[in-house]
C-alpha cells in the first residue's frame, strides 16, 4: 500500500486500526519470553500503540517505526510527555520515557537502527500490509534482527468474500511460508475475534530466529 494511505487515515482521523487497550496477547504472553529488565524491544509500524507504554513499564526500552508524524506526537501528547525530537537523513525520532518511535519508512530501517533488540512485538504490521507486501516485509524484518531474537506476531484469518482489508486475511499456510525457513515457529495459542464486523480467527504466533 501506498504511503499517502496511511498519511491521509491519520491526517483525517480514520484510526479505526488503534487499539485503546493493551493488547490482551501481549499482556498473557509476553512472559513466556523470559527476556531480563531493560531488553530493548521493536514494534514495527507503531501507530500510537499502548502496547509500547505497557512494554516500557516492564523496564524494557522500546524503538517503533511508524509513517505517521502525527501518530507519534498524539502517542506523547496524549500522555502529557514532551518528547526530544531529532530530525535525521531517514527518520524524524521522537523519544522520552523508554520508548523511541522512528518516524519514515520501515523498509528505509537498517540493522544498527534496532541495535540491541532482543524481541519484536508485531501486532499491527503484518496484516496492515498487501499479500505483495508481506514477503518483502518479513525478508526485510530478518535483515535487521540477530540470531535468537524473539518474534510474537498476531495474524488473522477470516473469509475474504466478507472483507477486503486491510486488516488483512494472512492464514498460517501464509506464516508458515514466510517464516518458517527463518527459525522455530510455532502457534502460541488462538481466539476467535472480529475484524471490521467480519468474524476472524486470531494467532499469536512466536518465532525464534535462528
Amino acid at each position: 500500500m501506498e504511503a499517502d494511505f496511511w498519511h491521509s487515515r491519520w491526517q483525517e482521523g480514520r484510526i479505526g486500526f488503534h487499539q485503546d487497550d493493551v493488547n490482551g496477547f501481549l499482556q498473557n504472553h509476553w512472559a513466556t519470553l523470559k527476556l531480563p529488565e531493560k531488553s530493548t524491544v521493536f514494534v514495527p509500524l507503531c501507530g500510537k500503540s499502548l502496547d509500547m507504554l505497557w512494554l516500557a513499564s516492564l523496564g524494557h526500552r522500546v524503538v517503533g517505526v511508524e509513517l505517521s508524524e502525527i501518530a507519534a506526537q498524539q502517542f506523547f501528547a496524549e500522555q502529557s510527555v514532551q518528547p526530544d525530537v531529532v530530525k535525521g537523513d531517514r527518520f524524524t525520532s521522537y523519544s522520552a520515557n523508554n520508548v523511541t518511535i522512528l518516524c519514515g519508512d520501515f523498509f528505509d530501517l537498517i540493522a544498527t537502527d534496532l541495535d540491541g533488540v532482543v524481541a519484536v512485538f508485531d501486532r499491527a504490521a503484518l496484516i496492515a500490509l498487501p499479500k505483495d507486501m508481506r514477503k518483502r516485509y518479513a525478508e526485510h524484518l530478518r535483515q535487521l534482527l540477530p540470531s535468537g531474537c524473539q518474534l510474537l506476531l498476531v495474524a488473522m484469518e477470516y473469509d475474504e468474500s466478507a472483507l477486503s482489508g486491510p486488516p488483512f486475511n494472512v492464514p498460517w499456510a501464509e506464516v508458515s511460508t514466510l517464516f518458517d525457513h527463518q527459525g522455530e515457529l510455532s502457534i502460541v495459542t488462538e481466539q476467535k475475534a472480529d475484524a471490521r464486523g467480519t468474524p476472524c480467527l486470531e494467532r499469536l504466533y512466536r518465532l525464534v530466529y535462528g
